[in-house]
């Protein structure tokens, strides 16, 4: 296996507070790795680690180690930079240069002579769709566009590894979609190793894996479709009315682990092998409780079911 992002112990702390606990993780090539946790559980932090913009602390005394394409990032910086591409979460573009005038900013930066940035700038915003918006001020750009602008920027070096940062917080269903389309055609078709922060848990079933994040700390790594095993046949699907008195009746339930609301559902946790018969005791408990119940059913677990098992230190 290629790897192309190997990181190993990485530690931050700001003040009192860790923000970057011991995590480790690796992405090859053709992959995209998915940071997955809640706002302030070290998603950013971590992705500034990774790209070199913060130093870990006391990298030596333990064992942190970060190499970028096989370049140690902390020994040869700039080295290992030249090999990434970083979009961060807020847009950091010049709003009163056009698109492509951001693009060879960019480009120069990253000293790309001018017979090689002009083709590489016109195939990347042809890539992302930005070509007939290539005169048009980067201030003027939909949400949407911004993010396409920022992610053409750190492609226009052609790198190996490309991190980015929530790129899609923000914007409506249609561009998120038409984003992460991008993301698959890039790295099918140039092999880059990818590492996306996300808290959506659609987006995280996306990558070929998914590593679970909070308080700094990596809870569990692995394939979507693994982690959703975890859960197999302990998941119920609850529809009725209304949804707090259906709550509180399931939790009253010894069986049921947890309750949760999913907009005009809820999803109950169920201890192994109880399912049947939680089904027929809620059948008599709801409207013995005053509540109505319109359907419970066994359904496959997703990564939020995961993910909150997890957090409850309930996953297998």
């Amino acid at each position: 296996m290629d790897l192309l992002i190997s990181a190993a112990h990485l530690r931050k702390t700001f003040r009192t507070t860790r923000a970057v606990d011991d995590l480790s993780l690796s992405a090859a090539a053709g992959e995209i790795y998915g940071l997955v946790g809640p706002d302030g559980a070290g998603k950013t932090t971590t992705l500034r680690l990774l790209c070199g913009a913060l130093r870990p602390d006391h990298r030596k005394k333990d064992g942190c180690t970060i190499h970028i394409a096989g370049v140690d990032l902390l020994r040869q910086t700039d080295q290992a930079r030249a090999k990434l591409g970083y979009l961060a979460q807020r847009f950091a573009m010049y709003e009163d240069l056009t698109v492509l005038e951001n693009l060879r900013f960019f480009a120069e930066v990253r000293s790309l002579v001018v017979e090689h940035w002009q083709p590489r700038c016109m195939q990347i915003l042809e890539f992302v769709g930005l070509v007939e918006y290539k005169d048009r001020r980067a201030g003027q750009l939909s949400g949407g566009m911004k993010q396409k602008l920022g992610l053409a920027a750190a492609l226009v070096h052609g790198p190996k590894v490309l991190l980015l940062d929530e790129p899609t917080t923000g914007v409506d269903p249609v561009t998120r979609q038409d984003f992460w389309q991008l993301i698959i055609r890039l790295v099918a078709e140039e092999g880059v190793a990818v590492v996306i922060s996300t808290p959506y848990m659609d987006e995280a079933v996306r990558c070929g894996r998914v590593g679970f994040i909070r308080q700094g700390r990596l809870l569990v790594e692995g394939q979507p479709e693994t982690l959703r095993g975890q859960l197999t046949g302990r998941i119920l699907e609850l529809y009725g009315q209304p949804l707090p008195l259906l709550r509180r009746i399931a939790q009253a339930d010894p069986d049921v682990e947890d309750a949760q609301m999913f907009g005009d559902r809820l999803h109950l946790r169920v201890r192994i092998g109880a399912g049947e018969a939680i089904t027929q005791r809620l059948h008599q408990a709801i409207p013995a409780g005053g509540g109505l119940v319109s359907l419970v059913r066994p359904i496959p677990p997703g990564l939020e079911d995961v993910f909150i098992a997890l957090l409850e230190g309930k996953a297998d």
